[in-house]
C-alpha cells in the first residue's frame, strides 16, 4: 500500500484564505506574513482618496502634509492613487512621511534592505535636492539611511531604489520606514509618491520573495505540496472581487490588488508566478484552484454565462503548464523568465462549493468537461460534500474539510476505513481541532475556542492522522488549516504557525505535522489495530531504502499508556530512537511561551519484542531498523484493551 504523499500543512497559503494559506481562514498570512514586503498599504490600492482610512499605516513627519489623491497622471492604469506630500514653509530638518509596517518592522544589523518608490512633481519647479530614505525607531533613533537625488523638473514618474544597511539591531520592532527632505531647502514643494516598497533579505534571496523566517519554518516541515490561492481567498465576496490570476503577474505597478475576503486589501504582490516559484524553491507540488463561478456573497454565475470564466481557468492552467508556442498565457510565463512548464497534477474546481451545491452540479460539469478536453492528464478535485450532490462526470478526487474538537478527531481515526475502494480518492484539504466545545465549534475563546493549538488538540489531530496514513491508498494528501496568522491581526484561531513583525511561533500542531511529514515511509505495514473507541492510536510504516520501521503513536489522555510490540522480522535492531512531544492538555506554544512543548529525541531499547510507555498527551515517533519479513503483521498490545 502506498503511503500518504503528505501529512502536513500545505499552504492553502492561500491555503489560507488570506493570501496564501491553506484553509484561507486567517488574516495577514500573505501580505504582512509569508510575503516579505514590509510596508503596509504600500500602493494605496483599493482605497478611497482623501479619507483617513486611505492613510492606513502612514504618518506625517515634522509637519509635512500628506494625503492620498487620485492621480491625474497615475503611475500605471492598475494603481490610480498616490501619496501627495506638501513641505510647508518655515520648517527645518527632515520633513516627510513614515510607514509603520505590518504592526512593526524588524530591523537587523548586518542585513541589507532594499527600498524603492516612484515619484513625480505635479508642477515643475527649480528644486534640486536629496530625499533621505531611512529606518528609525519610533523614538527617532536612525538605524539606517540612504540619500537619492530628486529634481523638480521630474514631472513624469521616475523610480528611485536605494539599499539600507542597519548597524544596530533595536530591541523592539516598533520601527518606521521614513522618507524625508530638508524642510528649509524644499520649502513649499509638493511631490507625489507611488508604489513604495521595502524588502528585507528574502527566502533563497528571490526578488519579490518570501519572508525568510516564516518561509524557513514552513520548509522545515518538508512539505510535499502547496494549495493555492485558497481557500476563501479564491472566491471573492463578489464576482468582481474574485482572485484573478492575470491580475497577479508582472511588475508590481501592474497589479491592482483586490478587496480581500477577510477585511483588508490584498496587494497581489504574492501572485501566481510567485506561488509557483515558491513551490519550486521548497520542492513542493502545487495543488492549484481555479474559480468555479461562485462568490462568497452568494452569487452563482448562470450556466449560460460561464464561458468567459471557463476560458480564464483554461488560460490560468496554460500559464502553468502550456506550450509557449501554442498558448499566449504560456508565452507570458516564458516572457517572465520561466519558459519550461511547472509541475502540475491536481486542479481544484472552486472551494467549499457545498455552500452552493445546487449550482455546483452544472458548474462542475461545464468546467470539468471543458478543462478535461484541454488537459486530459490533469486530475480535477471536487469541492462539495462527498455525500452529494451527484456530480457528472463522476469526480475522481474530493477535497474534504473538517473543523472539530480533539475528541472528535480521536473518535474518527477510522473515518476513511469504511470508504469504498472504487477509484475515488480524497484530499483532506483543511482540518484542525479548533475547540473543546462540541456545541459551539466556531464560537469565541471564552466558550471553548482555542487561541493556539494545545497538546490535547494536537494529539487528537495525530490520532486522526494515523487513520489517514492507514488509508493512504485512498487519501492522497492532507493539510492542517489554517496555516498562518499574524498575532496582531487575526480573525481565526488556532493556526499552525503564528508570527509577529519579529518572530515566528511554531505550535504544538506544527511539530506534530513535522514529525509525521519527516518520518514517512513508502510501505504501510498492517498491525493490530487500535480500539476505535480508545484513547491510544498508532500506525506502522516502513522505509524500504533504509530498512527502517517507523511507528507513530498518539496518546490522547493524561495517563501514560504502555504498548508492547511484537515485530515479525528476522533481524531487528536492539535500539532505536524516539521523537516525543508531550505536555499537559492545555500546554500551548504561544508568543509568551514559544517552546512550552517541543519534540525531544532519545534512544530506546527495541527488538523483536519491546515495550514502549507513551506519555500522557503525547505524540511519539519510534524508528528502528529491521530486515526480512518473517510475517506480515506487527502485533501490538495496549493496556487500554484490558
Amino acid at each position: 500500500m502506498h503511503l500518504l504523499s503528505s501529512i502536513l500543512s500545505a499552504l492553502a497559503l492561500a491555503g489560507t484564505a488570506c493570501q496564501a494559506v491553506t484553509g484561507g481562514k486567517c488574516l495577514r498570512s500573505g501580505d504582512g506574513g509569508l510575503y516579505a514586503e514590509l510596508l503596509q498599504n504600500r500602493a494605496f490600492q483599493q482605497v478611497t482618496p482623501g479619507t483617513t482610512a486611505a492613510l492606513n499605516a502612514w504618518q506625517a513627519i515634522n509637519g509635512g502634509t500628506i494625503s492620498v489623491i487620485k492621480e491625474t497622471v497615475p503611475v500605471s492604469a492598475a494603481l490610480p492613487n498616490a501619496l501627495h506630500l506638501t513641505i510647508p514653509n518655515g520648517k527645518t530638518g527632515g520633513v516627510g512621511f513614515a510607514n509603520t509596517g505590518y504592526f512593526g518592522i524588524k530591523v537587523t544589523a548586518g542585513s541589507t534592505y532594499t527600498a524603492s518608490f516612484f515619484y513625480r512633481f505635479p508642477t515643475a519647479s527649480s528644486f534640486r535636492g536629496n530625499v533621505v530614505v531611512g529606518l528609525q525607531t519610533t523614538g527617532g533613533q536612525v538605524l539606517a539611511s540612504a540619500t537619492a537625488a530628486v529634481s523638480g523638473a521630474q514631472t513624469t514618474w521616475a523610480q528611485v531604489t536605494v539599499t539600507l544597511h542597519p548597524t544596530t539591531t533595536p530591541s523592539s520592532t516598533s520601527n518606521r520606514f521614513t522618507v524625508t527632505l530638508d524642510g528649509a531647502a524644499a520649502s513649499g514643494q509638493t511631490i507625489n509618491f507611488a508604489m513604495l516598497s521595502l524588502f528585507p533579505p528574502t527566502f533563497k534571496n528571490r526578488a519579490n520573495g518570501m519572508r525568510a523566517d516564516v518561509a524557513g519554518a514552513l520548509a522545515e516541515m518538508g512539505p510535499s505540496f502547496f494549495r493555492f490561492p485558497g481557500g476563501n481567498n479564491l472566491e471573492g465576496q463578489t464576482v468582481a472581487t474574485r482572485w484573478q490570476w492575470n491580475n497577479t503577474l508582472g511588475p508590481l505597478v501592474n497589479r491592482p490588488g483586490r478587496v480581500g475576503d477577510w477585511g483588508y486589501v490584498n496587494t497581489d504582490g504574492l501572485g501566481l508566478l510567485d506561488y509557483l516559484n515558491w513551490c519550486e524553491d521548497v520542492g513542493m507540488e502545487p495543488i492549484m484552484a481555479v474559480w468555479s463561478g461562485y462568490a462568497l456573497g452568494g452569487t452563482s454565475v448562470a450556466e449560460a454565462q460561464l464561458g468567459p470564466y471557463i476560458q480564464q481557468a483554461i488560460d490560468q492552467i496554460n500559464f502553468v503548464i502550456g506550450d509557449p508556442s501554442k498558448s499566449a498565457a504560456a508565452a507570458l510565463r516564458a516572457s517572465l523568465g520561466h519558459p519550461a512548464p511547472f509541475a502540475l497534477t491536481y486542479v481544484e474546481i472552486g472551494n467549499e462549493d457545498n455552500f452552493a451545491a445546487n449550482t455546483y452540479t452544472y458548474r462542475w460539469h461545464d468546467f470539468v468537461t471543458a478543462l478535461t478536453a484541454q488537459f486530459p492528464n490533469l486530475r480535477f478535485i471536487a469541492t462539495t460534500l462527498t455525500s452529494g450532490p451527484v456530480l457528472s462526470p463522476t469526480p475522481l478526487d474530493y477535497d474534504v474539510h473538517v473543523y472539530q474538537t480533539p475528541t472528535w478527531f480521536a473518535q474518527n481515526s477510522f473515518f476513511y476505513d469504511g470508504f469504498q475502494r472504487n477509484g475515488m480518492r480524497y484530499f483532506e484539504g483543511e482540518y484542525a481541532a479548533i475547540s473543546t466545545n462540541a456545541n459551539d465549534i466556531f464560537g469565541p475563546v471564552s466558550d471553548g475556542r482555542l487561541a493556539y493549538p494545545t497538546m490535547q488538540s494536537s494529539t487528537g489531530e495525530a490520532a486522526f492522522m494515523t487513520g489517514l496514513e492507514r488509508n493512504s491508498d485512498i487519501v492522497f494528501a492532507a493539510s492542517y488549516a489554517p496555516l498562518l496568522n499574524h498575532v496582531s491581526s487575526s480573525q481565526w484561531t488556532p493556526n499552525l504557525v503564528s508570527f509577529d513583525a519579529g518572530a515566528v511561533y511554531r505550535s504544538t500542531s506544527f511539530y506534530v505535522q513535522k514529525l509525521f511529514s519527516l518520518n514517512r515511509g513508502d510501505q504501510y505495514l498492517p498491525s493490530t489495530l487500535p480500539s476505535r473507541t480508545g484513547t491510544l492510536f498508532w500506525s506502522v510504516v516502513r522505509k524500504t531504502s533504509t530498512n527502517q520501521i517507523i511507528i507513530k503513536i498518539s496518546n490522547t489522555v493524561a495517563a501514560a499508556a504502555p504498548l508492547t510490540f511484537n515485530v515479525p522480522f528476522n533481524t531487528v535492531a536492539t535500539s532505536g530512537t524516539a521523537q516525543v512531544i508531550s505536555g499537559a492538555a492545555t500546554t500551548s506554544n504561544t508568543p509568551t511561551t514559544p517552546n512550552a512543548a517541543v519534540p525531544v529525541t532519545s534512544t530506546i531499547t527495541t527488538g523483536k519484542t519491546f515495550t514502549y510507555n507513551a506519555p500522557g498527551f503525547s505524540v511519539s515517533v519510534l524508528t528502528f531498523t529491521a530486515q526480512i519479513f518473517a510475517r506480515t503483521r506487527i502485533y501490538t498490545y495496549s493496556s487500554e484493551f484490558y
